[in-house]
């Protein structure tokens, strides 16, 4: 498969993201330049698909509540109240600033799809989301750039 498009596909996954991709694609040689595109085209994708989209999974699973799938649905609201839980001081607190701060922190549960769904619950309008999403998802592929490039030499 091509590097870039592995990198971008990568860049799609939850708790992985971007911050990820760029280890995984610097780790394995690819070009560092490509690589970045990749996970940040990855990272923009996301930040402006998930904040519409989310309305949409939440009915779904609400609606699979009342069907042999109900433990999928389970699943998803239980991973829900846990994001409202850890997200919600950040949110809360500091507004724009605590999303951005909560999605750039490199850590596993924290990220894009993390904060989309944060901002969703907490009631963040995607005006002030999005950008929040977008650049927490940027600086988190920034912090995890420098460790990513030791890699290469």
């Amino acid at each position: 498969m091509n590097e870039f498009l592995q990198v971008f596909l990568l860049s799609l996954v939850p708790t992985f993201e971007g911050r990820y991709a760029i280890v995984y694609g610097i780790g394995r040689g690819y070009p560092p330049g490509e690589t970045v595109l990749a996970a940040s085209l990855g990272v923009l994708l996301l930040s402006l698909v998930l904040p519409p989209l989310l309305p949409y999974i939440d009915r779904l699973m609400l609606w699979l509540e009342d069907t042999p799938l109900r433990k999928i649905a389970r699943l998803y609201l239980t991973y829900i109240e846990k994001v409202r839980r850890k997200a919600h001081p950040y949110v809360e607190r500091w507004g724009f600033w605590g999303l951005l701060i909560f999605v750039a922190v490199p850590l596993p549960g924290t990220g894009v799809w993390t904060g989309s769904l944060a901002a969703y619950l907490l009631g963040v309008e995607k005006r002030q989301g999005v950008p929040a999403l977008v650049l927490g998802g940027l600086l988190s592929m920034v912090i995890t750039l420098g460790p990513a490039i030791g890699l290469r030499m």
